[in-house]
């Protein structure tokens, strides 16, 4: 590792995270390779290498790097056209920096707007705690993803923490089961993600991993959701093919009362049958 300023245990937390993943990832990786393993126990002695105090949890730092934090400059010098640093889940307290594929679940700007009548109840909406809670609700109140899908769709458990084999501890935001006019039943775990945090491709493999496991007999349809300018609520289907996420569908909807539904509106709705 390059000789840099060593952290002071009162720095900034983006800063005693970008030291952390900066020694775990180049004290072990060597030129040309596309994994680099770690395990929980090397975040704590690279804390105590760096004399740093360690996050009070732990997995916030492998989180943040996920979701919302670039990697450290030198760790994106040793990625190649095309491909990008994730970090996945390896197994019980395991992690892995794989090179995959740039892939980015962002919402299209260019696409059209669906107006529906929003059917969230205002003390709900006026006693969310935080960006992705009040997502969850709406999506919810509003069957945001029988619309989306085209299947009676019921929410069966949100925040699900639990253990999957070879990737480990993992939590999914909300699960939902459903059927279709033609008996097909559907397990479709969803990501939700407000303000700064992106939609990641590593939770989205790790939910399907999730459902695989679980519910082997059900469909899954692995969904995506953010909160988009102006409230605006962007949903995607994805899979996985050739080993990386793909879009499969992708609406954007806007929550209004419904007078602000105009007749002109629906008879535009009407044409795209």
């Amino acid at each position: 590792m390059s000789e840099k300023a060593t952290p002071s245990a009162g720095a900034p937390k983006s800063n005693r995270y970008k030291a952390l993943i900066e020694k775990i990832f180049l004290d072990r990786y060597t030129s040309g390779a596309v994994e680099v393993p770690f395990e929980r126990s090397d975040i704590e002695d690279a804390a105590r290498a760096l004399g740093v105090p360690l996050p009070k949890n732990i997995g916030d730092l492998v989180y943040s790097f996920r979701y919302r934090t670039p990697m450290p400059e030198s760790i994106l010098a040793t990625q190649t056209k095309g491909r990008e640093w994730v970090i996945e889940g390896a197994g019980r307290a395991k992690y892995l920096f794989r090179l995959a594929q740039v892939s980015r679940i962002v919402p299209n700007p260019d696409l059209v707007t669906v107006k529906l009548p929003d059917a969230t109840p205002e003390i709900v909406s006026a006693y969310s705690l935080s960006d992705e809670q009040a997502l969850l609700a709406k999506v919810r109140y509003n069957r945001l993803i029988d619309v989306f899908l085209g299947v009676a769709a019921y929410s069966l458990q949100n925040h699900l923490r639990t253990t999957v084999a070879h990737v480990g501890q993992l939590e999914i935001d909300e699960i939902y089961v459903g059927v279709d006019r033609q008996g097909r039943q559907y397990v479709m775990p969803v990501q939700a993600k407000g303000g700064s945090d992106r939609l990641s491709i590593v939770q989205t493999k790790q939910d399907i991993a999730c459902c695989a496991e679980r519910f082997p007999h059900l469909i899954c349809r692995p969904i995506s959701t953010q909160f988009m300018s102006g409230d605006l609520i962007a949903l995607f289907e994805l899979t996985i093919e050739e080993d990386e996420v793909r879009v499969v569908e992708e609406r954007h909807y806007r929550l209004v009362p419904s007078e602000q539904i105009t007749a002109e509106e629906l008879a535009t709705y009407a044409r795209r049958l």
